[in-house]
């Protein structure tokens, strides 16, 4: 792909930031051809089913996150247990910026979603 700046009527330095990339087809005049298996970038991550087992043990463990998990749950509606909450769980629950999937809690963002963790001791295995 090529970004050509082209300057604008008022900010002439930054109006060439706020344009629309160009597709890198034969169409667009500052096309380069690529390689025929051009790849932009990759991640694969193995975690082993223990690590993920644990993950759902420490939900267990925090209570506030036990009760999260149960609302989270579809067979689980229940609102009154919704009031059991306090703090950053209650804002988060409010939100409903989090999802349960294979009993694992992720929380989601405009563009990203991460697993959530509550226990020290598994960030740490993450992180090292």
């Amino acid at each position: 792909m090529t970004i050509v700046h082209k300057s604008g009527n008022i900010h002439k330095n930054a109006d060439g930031l706020s344009r629309w990339a160009l597709a890198n087809i034969p169409k667009n005049p500052a096309w380069v051809p690529q390689e025929e298996h051009h790849i932009e970038g990759i991640c694969v991550t193995y975690i082993g089913t223990e690590f993920f087992n644990k993950v759902r043990e420490s939900y267990k463990l925090d209570k506030s996150c036990h009760i999260f998990c149960q609302l989270l749950m579809k067979d689980f509606k229940y609102p009154s247990l919704s009031l059991k909450l306090h703090g950053i769980w209650k804002k988060a629950y409010d939100e409903r910026r989090f999802h349960l999937l294979d009993r694992i809690l992720y929380h989601r963002t405009k563009h990203a979603c991460v697993m959530a963790l509550t226990d020290r001791t598994l960030i740490n295995t993450i992180l090292h």
